[in-house]
């Protein structure tokens, strides 16, 4: 006998996720259930909030799923080039959520300040991505820029672009905040020297360097806590 299957239309009105989310809030409902509604259509045979489980099955977290390339989710069964900008669009939307939430406006006081509004961000790229974060008179962040992006071992960072970007400001100080693909935020060789050059070329301009921060897998490395500046 042929199996019947059912779309999220047939399911009854208390157990629908979109209905639920309607009446008790996006908090009732599971991981599957909330992907599933922004997937809006399933498959032949399969809901949406069914592919969104058996996806979640697959990767393991949605941390895992932001981190996955297009080629790498649309080799998935069930996601196309459609519910790949779905479910990255949504992902990133919370991450600039979390971000507003931590930090806007909000002075800089030490390095968990500056980890918390942008690990979310970098801790899980796959290239190393060096960013310089400019700061005014009061310590409150003014603008960030990506100065470098290098391969998965090394990031080439040249004090003339830093120097531009301050100067384009009038930054009165700066962080220098990159990541490390591998996990682990314990600066390199070439991490200490990029640094001692980058600070040396500041001073030229009377620009102090307050921290140079390195974010690896759930854990950070702050240079002015070690003494490393």
């Amino acid at each position: 006998m042929e199996q019947k299957h059912f779309s999220v239309k047939d399911w009854p009105e208390d157990e629908k996720p979109r209905e639920r989310l309607i009446n008790k809030g996006a908090k009732s409902l599971t991981d599957a259930e909330l992907l599933g509604i922004l997937l809006v259509k399933g498959l032949k045979g399969k809901s949406s909030v069914e592919i969104a489980r058996d996806l979640l099955s697959e990767v393991g977290t949605l941390r895992k799923l932001d981190a996955m390339s297009f080629s790498e989710m649309t080799a998935l069964k069930g996601i196309g080039q459609a519910k790949y900008s779905q479910i990255k669009a949504a992902l990133e939307l919370g991450k600039r959520f979390v971000q507003e939430k931590n930090l806007i406006k909000k002075k800089i006081y030490n390095a968990r300040d500056v980890v918390s509004y942008y690990k979310l961000r970098m801790r899980d790229l796959k290239k190393e991505k060096f960013n310089l974060i400019l700061l005014d008179v009061k310590n409150k962040i003014m603008k960030d820029v990506t100065i470098s992006e290098g391969s998965l071992t090394e990031s080439l960072v040249h004090p003339r672009e830093v120097l531009k970007e301050i100067v384009r400001e009038s930054a009165a100080s700066v962080i220098f905040l990159h990541n490390h693909p591998s996990g682990e935020s314990y600066p390199s060789k070439n991490d200490l020297e990029i640094t001692k050059r980058l600070i040396e070329a500041c001073e030229i301009i009377g620009v102090k360097v307050l921290d140079h921060i390195i974010i690896g897998d759930d854990n950070f490395t702050s240079f002015a806590q070690e003494g490393l500046l």
